[in-house]
């Protein structure tokens, strides 16, 4: 990508999965180091606990299976170990009515880490209830806002993320691209629905950033290799066609399609003027009908736009993003969002999230052009890395002496595009066409600078779809920003989304 009431947690009953390999007992007084520092792969079993949790005054009980699966040829020979975390509820008397929603986060290169402790899981990280960081040493804490009550969740590390390895004589670089990465990730989608005979389940996509990109090409990749129809797709934050991101010259679009954004962060730090900053709704209401009117109109004449017109634009973006004018004229009408989160707060001394630009950190260096960090990252990076590293080992009680690699070096990414921008619109489009059962949820932060939820929305209004199937897509938006779930308010605003979505 571009830029790219708690209860305590009960005592672990460690049980074991039955799979083809040798389980591994890791309460077994035969176990010793030089066992756990093997690099486990997808010749072992996996390792399963149980546990409890409430969500929403009921208490789920339920299974969390940790492991790895095997990336296969056509020979069956294995390409690579998928790590992955499985919960599933027990005391269920039908399993195959029952949901199952694959997760994943984005990047590329990022592991699932962020939904599954931040939003879905059982157990959460704990951040402040507005999303900023808290004080180190960190925690977990129950998840009462899980949709376990509701689905099965596997969550899923592509290649060379988490503890997801190439086998030997296999080449990491071969999975970084996005025809490459639908092949392992939808391989291991159908590997784990055949293992545990979920053929006949409800089946949901839940894709954040860069996966709401995977989920589209998944949807489309799973229905024509294996024949799999799945039940709905929810899209977290993401981006669907890169030309509604990359701004450049001759390509406009990402510029008015940005300004709500602004405007939601510049209402947030009260930078508007007295009318805007009266009601959100209203500020955002005029903002996007500058920017899909007279700024797109604007944009489009270049060199032609009168010095008239040209003024009036200035003044009207200074008044929905509260910069000054002259960082307005200085940019050409086109301020990106690096340009933004460094001027907005410049007198204060303070630059905004690109993720959550509710967050603040301290400008180093006041004459850069540029932020050289971003809060909103440096405020959930810590956490979520202290919590996944015990989480995985103290409570899953899956051993692996590999680091778990939270956002992966996967750069080149082969997009496969040729003269013109990424796009997974239209392959979308052609799942639902052929698919007129499958439901789409959309979720976007106000504040987030970097897949601005108008972006998806302009794709998704744009794709090629028959007009009767429009009805399938639903948008919820939050106050938030990219990783609105850590925003406590917001993570309860999206369990009853998605209790209300995932309902046949």
């Amino acid at each position: 990508m571009k830029k790219i009431i708690t209860l305590a947690f009960t005592t672990l009953a460690l049980t074991l999965c039955i799979r083809a390999a040798s389980p591994v007992d890791t309460n077994s007084p035969a176990t010793n180091h030089a066992t756990l520092a093997k690099i486990p792969d997808a010749a072992h079993a996996p390792v399963c606990v149980t546990n409890t949790v409430t969500i929403a005054g009921e208490t789920v009980t339920y299974r969390a299976e940790t492991g790895m699966l095997p990336i296969l040829k056509d020979d069956g020979t294995s390409r690579a170990s998928i790590f992955y975390v499985a919960y599933t509820r027990l005391n269920a008397t039908n399993a195959e009515p029952r949901p199952v929603t694959f997760s994943f986060n984005g990047g590329p290169g990022s592991a699932s880490v962020w939904l599954h402790l931040g939003a879905l899981g059982p157990r959460r990280v704990k951040m402040n209830p507005d999303g900023t960081q808290p004080a180190p040493p960190f925690s977990l804490v129950d998840n009462q806002y899980s949709i376990l009550n509701q689905s099965d969740l596997v969550f899923i590390d592509p290649v060379a993320t988490g503890f997801s390895r190439v086998t030997k004589d296999e080449k990491t670089a071969d999975f970084f691209g996005d025809e490459a990465d639908l092949d392992s990730v939808g391989e291991f989608i159908r590997l784990w629905t055949t293992r545990n005979d979920r053929w006949l389940s409800p089946k949901f996509l839940c894709g954040e950033s860069y996966g709401v990109f995977r989920a589209a090409g998944l949807a489309d990749h799973l229905r024509g290799r294996y024949g799999m129809y799945l039940n709905g797709l929810i899209l977290i934050s993401g981006v669907l066609d890169f030309a509604t991101l990359d701004g450049a010259t001759g390509n406009d679009l990402p510029y008015p399609l940005i300004l709500p954004g602004y405007t939601a962060a510049a209402f947030y730090h009260q930078k508007l003027p007295a009318d805007l900053q009266a009601n959100l709704t209203n500020a955002l209401a005029e903002s996007r009908a500058f920017a899909n009117g007279e700024l797109t109109t604007a944009l489009q004449q270049g060199a032609a736009l009168s010095a008239d017109e040209r003024a009036k634009i200035i003044t009207e973006l200074a008044r929905l993003t509260g910069l000054k004018p002259q960082i307005i004229a200085d940019y050409n009408l086109r301020v990106d969002e690096g340009v933004f989160r460094k001027q907005l707060l410049h007198d204060e001394g303070l630059i905004l999230g690109a993720y959550d630009a509710r967050l603040t950190g301290r400008d180093g260096d006041p004459s850069a052009a540029y932020p050289d960090f971003d809060p909103a990252m440096a405020a959930v990076m810590g956490p979520f890395s202290a919590a996944m590293n015990s989480y995985v080992r103290s409570e899953l009680k899956f051993e692996d002496d590999l680091p778990y690699e939270l956002l992966a070096g996967v750069q080149p990414w082969n997009y496969g595009a040729r003269n013109h921008y990424p796009d997974a619109s239209t392959r979308l489009a052609q799942v639902m066409n052929q698919n007129p059962y499958l439901k789409i949820l959309v979720f976007g932060g106000r504040c987030d600078l970097v897949c601005p939820i108008d972006t998806v929305k302009h794709s998704l209004n744009h794709m090629p779809l028959a007009d009767e199937l429009r009805k399938n897509i639903h948008y919820a938006e939050f106050d938030a920003g990219h990783m609105m779930y850590a925003n406590l308010p917001d993570l309860q605003k999206m369990q009853v989304e998605l209790e209300a979505f995932l309902q046949p």
